[in-house]
């Protein structure tokens, strides 16, 4: 379970908020904690951070319904940010949220730096059982994966002199006007590789297989995507890694089904066991069950295990178990079970009424004309 606040507490919105209204709300929270107007205060630059990683996931149509049904696991148990991405990553994403409202600041005084440049993220696939997904599970996978090679150097990037932007000045009819953008020698890093071993990259990175342990959380669906931050591909000059994106496979059940939190079976009964009735063994996610079949079961008729289901996110609570009576009827029977059966066939319980009463049709027929 996460430790996170919930994001729309956080921006202080209800569930139903449109998009003007969270983005009116993280632009509130945005001005009362910028850290230009809390220097040295690392509970509002902690607020800033958060409000921001709620409007990155609220603003998001495909992240929000992600979180609205699965909470923060649905997102890998965060929303993009958690405690990797640094300031100019926020401003970069989010600067034109401002509008210049606040004296031009916004990005002002953090956007002429240097900036921390992040790895690329990598995506695998994850196969489950039902099992598996049933109780949550932890596994180990071998990635392959750019890290920083040893031995690498670096030096101040002669372009920009280790600032990550360069400053251009235009003269205009109003006078000379003067703009920065980010270096385009190092992308802003403000650094440029001095020594690296032959085997490096240009960015000074090599390929290495790690093995990475991941915790699956129970109840995890069919094409989910949880996010492993920080394992993906290193940063290069010493950036932040990317993610690791991890997208889960269902193994297709021997015998059952699975719908959402529920999960189908197709049980098979003779003929005899079905008039009679009989106690049989059916499989569930996790071992074997017995249930009752009550004399004269029809063919179709379905029970119900409650609790025998899977467990739905983040909600505490489990679906149930169906099971689908079937009343098999042989293909192939022999002279002695033939005779048995035509011996049956004319038996009043034996043949089938309209509305499911115990008398026959003919039988209810005779008993109108010599009632």
């Amino acid at each position: 379970m996460s430790d996170k606040r919930d994001y729309y507490e956080v921006l202080g919105v209800s569930k139903n908020a449109n998009e003007s209204e969270i983005k009116k709300a993280y632009r509130k929270l945005a001005l009362k904690y910028h850290p230009d107007k809390n220097p040295d205060n690392k509970e509002a630059e902690n607020k800033f951070k958060e409000a921001a990683e709620a409007y990155e996931v609220l603003s998001n149509a495909d992240k929000r319904s992600k979180y609205d049904r699965f909470g923060h696991a649905g997102l890998g148990g965060g929303g993009g940010f958690g405690g990797g991405m640094d300031m100019n990553d926020i401003f970069s994403n989010f600067g034109d949220i401002f509008g210049g409202g606040f004296g031009g600041s916004f990005g002002g005084s953090r956007g002429g730096g240097s900036r921390v440049v992040k790895g690329t993220n990598l995506r695998v696939k994850m196969k489950l059982t039902l099992e598996e997904i049933a109780e949550g599970v932890k596994k180990k996978i071998k990635v392959n994966k750019l890290v920083n090679a040893d031995g690498v150097t670096f030096k101040n990037c002669g372009t920009c002199n280790g600032t990550g932007r360069v400053t251009r000045v235009a003269q205009t009819f109003l006078g000379a006007m003067q703009t920065q953008s980010t270096c385009p020698t190092c992308q802003g890093a403000g650094k440029m590789i001095d020594k690296k071993p032959s085997e490096a990259d240009h960015n000074g990175l090599i390929r290495k297989e790690e093995v990475i342990e991941i915790e699956i959380p129970a109840g995890v669906e069919e094409g989910m995507q949880l996010s492993v931050s920080g394992k993906g591909n290193a940063g290069p000059f010493n950036g932040i890694a990317g993610d690791l994106i991890v997208v889960i496979e269902e193994v297709a059940h021997e015998f059952l089904r699975r719908d959402g939190e529920n999960v189908h079976f197709d049980a098979y009964v003779n003929f005899v066991d079905a008039v009679l009735g009989e106690s049989i063994e059916i499989p569930t996610i996790t071992g074997k069950a017995k249930i009752k079949i009550e004399p004269g079961t029809q063919s179709g008729k379905m029970l119900r295990l409650k609790g025998k289901g899977l467990p739905i996110l983040q909600r505490g609570h489990t679906g149930d178990m169906f099971v689908h009576i079937n009343v098999w009827t042989p293909k192939k029977v022999s002279k002695e079970e033939k005779d048995i059966l035509e011996k049956l066939k004319n038996s009043e319980n034996f043949i089938p009424s309209p509305d499911g009463g115990e008398k026959g049709f003919f039988q209810r027929v005779k008993d109108m004309f010599h009632g």
